[in-house]
C-alpha cells in the first residue's frame, strides 16, 4: 500500500509545472533595463534598536506585520533596510506606518530612519 501511494505521489508531482519551464527561462531584458535606469535618488528606511536585539527578532516582527525588509551586512554591521522608495515623501509615509505599528505593539527603543540610497555609478 505504501509503495502505491508513493508511486501516485511521484506521478502527480512529475506533471506539476509542465509547460511552465519554457516561460520561466525566457530572458526579460526590459525589466532589468528599467530597474537599472531608475532616475533620481532613491530612499530606504533603516530599522534599528537602541539596545542590542537579535536581527532575526526585529526582521521577524516586521514580516509578521506585513512590512517587507532586507537584512544586509555592510562593513561588519548588520542592518535592516526597507525599500527602496522613489521619493522621500513615500519613505516618510512608510516610516509613519511602521512607527504606528511599533507604538501599537508597545515596542520601545526601536527607531526608523529615512536614508538616501547611495547612487551607483
Amino acid at each position: 500500500m505504501r509503495k502505491m501511494v508513493l508511486a501516485i505521489a511521484v506521478l502527480a508531482l512529475a506533471g506539476c509545472g509542465e509547460g511552465k519551464r519554457e516561460e520561466a527561462q525566457k530572458p526579460q531584458p526590459a525589466a532589468a533595463a528599467t530597474a537599472a535606469q531608475v532616475s533620481g535618488p532613491q530612499w530606504d528606511l533603516e530599522v534599528r534598536g537602541e539596545t542590542p536585539q537579535a536581527v532575526s527578532d526585529l526582521s521577524g516582527w516586521l514580516i509578521e506585520h506585513s512590512f517587507m525588509s532586507n537584512v544586509i551586512r555592510e562593513n561588519g554591521k548588520t542592518r535592516i533596510l526597507m525599500g527602496p522608495y522613489s521619493s522621500r515623501e513615500e519613505a516618510e509615509a512608510k516610516q509613519a506606518q511602521v512607527n504606528a505599528a511599533l507604538i501599537k505593539a508597545k515596542k520601545r527603543n526601536i527607531e526608523v530612519l529615512v536614508l538616501e540610497r547611495p547612487t551607483v555609478q
